[in-house]
């Protein structure tokens, strides 16, 4: 005999109930979770409602969301990659034949310098 558990349906909120929630959450300074609690429901429900209510006062197009790059972001970016190459390259060529930086005033004299030209140590 095959038995299936039914499955609990989720309760069904109103957009009266919805607005209400969302707008305790965002008129205090009390966090969504505090707020679920008060009002028996789950955080990632209130949470998605407040995400949605953001999202419909910000219409415009979200970061990541695969909108198509207008033709001033293409060529911001292929500047950007040929300046990071250009960098790459001078920092390169900034080092010199021991494989050491030619930066000034970075180990310029060692202590053998320094004993060698007949300096005093003390």
């Amino acid at each position: 005999m095959n038995v299936r558990k039914e499955r609990e349906v989720p309760p069904r909120y109103s957009q009266q109930f919805k607005d209400e929630a969302v707008r305790m959450v965002l008129d205090g300074p009390r966090p969504i979770t505090h707020v679920a609690a008060e009002l028996s429901i789950h955080e990632t429900s209130l949470g998605k409602w407040v995400s949605q209510y953001r999202a419909s006062l910000n219409p415009g197009p979200q970061p990541g969301t695969g909108e198509p790059k207008t033709d001033r972001e293409r060529q911001l970016e292929r500047e950007n990659q040929k300046l990071r190459e250009e960098n790459a390259f001078l920092k390169k060529a900034a080092l010199d034949s021991t494989g050491q930086s030619n930066s000034a005033g970075r180990g310029r004299f060692t202590w053998r310098d320094w004993v060698g030209r007949g300096c005093r140590t003390r």
